[in-house]
């Protein structure tokens, strides 16, 4: 009996070391760690900054947490995936070239519940200006995405490889409208971003976009289903590129 309660212990602590090693906090249920683990991507619409899962233990994951909790988003989804380190050596480098191939934005396939069909994720993608920031280090993209039913989106996308993380973000220019009839989304209040950084082993791949919208009565279950599924829709596409 002692040596069966003694094996037991030990795998508990096992899981329970496996558990915290990874940089999350415990906003994550067992079934999620478990898919994590086993390589999966997870998903999760958290609505607010507050649940989010990462936890701020390096400079880079601190910098994805402030920019999400300064847009104090009204929607809010993760996309998370762990990769194994050997054999991705190469991993930011592939991220990098697949986030600013950005032609290759038009065409990604989304889902419309409401319509029970795909359509085109982004119809049009022209870059408007491409530079590197005054730090040397940020790669600054000014682009013209076109997503219906919110039009033309105006927006300044931004990368940064230092060697040790790849993170990127992408922030609306212009007001957004609804179907050409409702403002929904001030300037600087959409926000997607993706965070690649190592931990041991592994490569942590951590997506979060949000929105501060504006309530439109009788649409804002709507407008929520079409924003979060198109975050969610970018983020896998990336990831399961990779």
């Amino acid at each position: 009996m002692k040596k069966t309660i003694s094996i037991s212990f030990f795998f508990a602590a096992v899981c329970a070391f496996a558990v915290s090693a990874l940089p999350f906090n415990n906003k994550l249920s067992k079934a999620e760690l478990a898919d994590l683990e086993d390589g999966k991507i997870v998903v999760r619409n958290i609505s607010h900054a507050s649940n989010m899962c990462l936890e701020a233990s390096s400079e880079s994951a601190q910098k994805i947490i402030r920019d999400i909790y300064a847009l104090n988003p009204s929607y809010l989804a993760e996309v998370i995936q762990i990769k194994p380190y050997a054999g991705n050596e190469d991993l930011p480098a592939r991220l990098e070239d697949t986030l600013m191939n950005i032609s290759d934005y038009i065409g990604i396939p989304y889902y419309s519940e409401r319509h029970e069909r795909y359509y085109d994720l982004y119809s049009e993608a022209e870059i408007k200006d491409d530079f590197i920031g005054a730090d040397g280090l940020t790669r600054e993209v000014k682009a013209d995405l076109t997503m219906e039913p919110f039009g033309r989106i105006e927006t300044s996308i931004t990368i940064t490889a230092p060697g040790d993380y790849v993170y990127y973000l992408s922030t609306n220019d212009n007001t957004l409208i609804y179907e050409d009839r409702f403002k929904c989304v001030k300037p600087k209040n959409m926000k997607s971003a993706i965070l690649l950084f190592r931990d041991g082993d592994n490569w942590i791949l951590y997506g979060a976009g949000g929105v501060k919208a504006i309530k439109i009565i009788f649409f804002e279950k709507r407008i929520e289903t079409s924003f979060i599924n198109r975050i969610k829709t970018f983020c896998n596409f990336i990831f399961e590129k990779l």
